[in-house]
């Protein structure tokens, strides 16, 4: 069960705006990353149901999370039906992301208080989404929806929405800034935060310092001019 509240779980995201998201088959290293992700100062993580035994990695990451970073908010993502959801919700996901909306895990989650994060890519799936009761909507694929112009252009009728970009192609402080001067309530990053070759050499310093620079300049965004 999800050891954080549905309240607690969306003011973390908005507050930290930035969400690691990974995958990957060794259950020792995801520990790894999160710990380094958790030092740099990340303290919400996604974990992507992306391989065989994926269930079987996140039962690892959950508990050795509460053990040893029981700040740390860890969540479940690529989840596209109800009986997925249901799945990691009951090994203990504190939040469900998708690559769509799907309105049973809509419904799953609305019973459960547990945040539901799906992807849309228009308006129209945007608005579908929030009748349904989501709060944060993941923008994806966010730069073939439209970069941060569509962000900004969003909000204009829809100030309340609140999108979570996901798939951010360049990662700088300038691209990332964009997202957030124009409106982005958070940003879900993989790749970037996990260099191939940090995670081949297990340097994973590099990810606590990549983790801290992103934020660090999603801090510097959100103080500066809005686009």
């Amino acid at each position: 069960m999800a050891r954080f509240s549905r309240l607690d779980v969306l003011q973390r995201i908005i507050d930290q705006a930035l969400v690691p998201v990974f995958y990957h088959p060794d259950a020792p290293v995801g520990c790894r990353v999160i710990a380094a992700c958790a030092a740099g100062g990340s303290t919400v993580f996604e974990f992507t149901n992306r391989g065989d035994h994926a269930i079987d990695v996140f039962q690892t990451l959950i508990q050795n999370t509460r053990r040893e970073h029981p700040s740390v908010i860890l969540g479940a993502g690529s989840i596209v039906d109800e009986a997925t959801a249901a799945l990691y919700a009951a090994q203990g996901a504190n939040f469900i992301v998708g690559p769509s909306f799907n309105p049973a895990v809509a419904r799953f989650c609305n019973r459960r208080k547990i945040p539901y994060l799906p992807g849309c890519a228009t308006l129209t799936e945007i608005g579908v989404a929030e009748e349904a009761g989501v709060e944060i909507v993941k923008l994806f694929p966010c730069e073939a929806a439209g970069g941060p112009g569509f962000v900004k252009a969003a909000l204009g009728p829809t100030p309340w929405t609140r999108i979570m970009p996901t798939g951010i192609e360049s990662v700088t402080r300038e691209s990332l800034g964009a997202w957030i001067k124009a409106g982005a309530v958070a940003l879900g990053l993989g790749r970037a935060l996990f260099p191939k070759e940090a995670l081949d050499s297990g340097n994973y310093e590099l990810v606590t310092r990549r983790t801290a620079e992103v934020l660090g300049w999603i801090r510097e965004a959100r103080t500066g001019p809005k686009a």
